[in-house]
């Protein structure tokens, strides 16, 4: 999901209307922007109206982009949300691992008001959202070998827990080195990435895992293109990931409750007894919860 970090993809030539970046593969052409609220199915043949505004046309092809998720990744979101569920209730920890831009989704799940206690962010410095000085420096990191070794080696990530790996291409040595030694150490993985990129490219970050979710996002992660703009703009790959991992936490929430399993959700801190609810669910879990220290002895 990180567009700096994958240098290596040419941007696509410019169009009048939203569209995939060129020589996307056609499965992965944008989806149209029909009325969601109606539940009338997008034509992927169509998208939003040249005429109107950029802002409006990017909104309805994010609305096609998830619109295309829920046909397509239900099957795989139910066994995403059963695998969280098994974790959860065998004991394991979650982890959700993401470099450059990919590291927003990922982030996304952790420590999250209306979401899983256990979920623990397994960053690699340096590589870890945008903050690098120089940017470049995070993303030729992605591309150093036998980092994610050395993170999950010196992380608390143990056999029978699950890793979250996001990556838009999956390309990158960091993520999939990630990916495979995590299934090496005994922890079950599900990826989120585009297959288009392993379409194109050839397999790499799928071969890793034991799910993957498909964002669906083009080649090149832009959803418009303009005659006058050289370049195509507009990036959703942040805006699908993050909705297929909170999908699949909502599914493994309700997994858990038909299991009689009551789920460790914590609340807003800003409404009133959010912060004493989270500091009961803390400490129910917190052998699980690395983000933050343990509690002090009574």
């Amino acid at each position: 999901m990180t567009g700096t970090a994958e240098p290596e993809e040419a941007p696509g030539t410019a169009a009048t209307t939203a569209a995939p970046t060129a020589g996307a593969d056609a499965e992965t052409t944008r989806r149209a922007g029909s009325d969601p609220a109606s539940g009338s199915t997008p034509d992927p043949a169509e998208g939003p109206a040249a005429g109107s505004a950029p802002a409006d046309r990017y909104l309805e092809a994010a609305v096609g982009l998830l619109q295309r998720a829920r046909q397509t990744q239900a099957a795989t979101l139910a066994r995403a949300g059963a695998l969280v569920a098994d974790t959860v209730a065998g004991g394991g920890a979650l982890f959700a691992h993401g470099a450059g831009h990919s590291s927003l989704a990922a982030q996304d799940l952790v420590y999250r008001s209306g979401g899983l206690a256990l979920v623990n962010l397994l960053a690699v410095p340096g590589a870890t959202g945008v903050d690098a000085v120089p940017a470049p420096f995070g993303s030729a990191l992605e591309r150093v070998s036998g980092l994610a070794r050395a993170a999950l080696d010196t992380s608390p990530a143990r056999a029978g827990d699950l890793l979250f790996v996001v990556s838009l291409s999956g390309r990158n040595a960091l993520p999939v080195e990630m990916a495979s030694h995590a299934r090496a150490l005994g922890l079950t993985v599900i990826g989120v990435t585009s297959l288009a990129y392993a379409r194109r490219y050839g397999a790499t970050l799928r071969e890793h895992c034991d799910l993957v979710l498909d964002t669906g996002i083009a080649v090149g992660d832009a959803e418009l293109t303009d005659d006058r703009v050289a370049a195509p703009f507009a990036p959703a790959s942040t805006v699908v990931a993050a909705a297929l991992l909170q999908a699949t936490v909502a599914q493994a929430v309700g997994e858990l409750a038909d299991r009689g399993v009551e789920p460790p959700l914590l609340r807003s801190g800003n409404v009133d007894g959010g912060a004493a609810w989270n500091e009961r669910v803390h400490a129910a879990a917190a052998d699980r919860v690395y983000w933050r220290h343990p509690p002090r002895p009574a």
